[in-house]
């Protein structure tokens, strides 16, 4: 993470905590010519609006105080949504048995992702899905991102 990324997320995480939330992650990037902060908040049992405003409204004023970014911005909060980027080591392990697609940098057997029942993710980022009673496993360097997909 960034140094922008890493101070926000220090701030927001008391303030989504004292909200009943926790912090799944913060993003500062640039779109179509303007920053945008967005700060993606997780709770059992989903995210609702009135956390996405709480989070926003008990963190804004501290981000005025603090000042961690020098430029303008927009400034959002809202749910890691259904269909979440895996990121951390945790993550892999609360979402152990779900299913997951890996999407890759380059085409692997042919495709530029995979979708399986996520297996595991080992200390050096292989990533092991299975798919269809067999397991696959990808080494980090062929992993861009894992996400969460929804089953229908």
């Amino acid at each position: 993470m960034s140094k922008v990324t890493d101070r926000v997320l220090a701030l927001a995480g008391p303030v989504a905590a004292e909200c009943g939330c926790e912090v799944w992650d913060v993003e500062y990037v640039r779109e179509a010519g303007q920053w945008f902060l967005r700060v993606y908040i997780d709770k059992p049992g989903g995210v609702s609006i009135d956390d996405c405003e709480a989070v926003s409204r008990a963190l804004d004023p501290i981000l005025d105080e603090e000042d961690p970014i020098p430029t303008s911005y927009v400034f959002e909060v809202s749910s890691a949504g259904a269909e979440r980027v895996l990121k951390r080591p945790g993550d892999f392990e609360r979402f152990t048995g779900e299913m997951v697609e890996v999407r890759h940098y380059q085409p692997v057997g042919g495709a530029k992702s995979h979708a399986g029942t996520l297996v595991s993710r080992t200390d050096d980022g292989t990533v092991t899905i299975a798919v269809n009673g067999e397991n696959i496993s990808f080494p980090s360097a062929q992993v861009a991102q894992v996400r969460l997909r929804m089953t229908i």
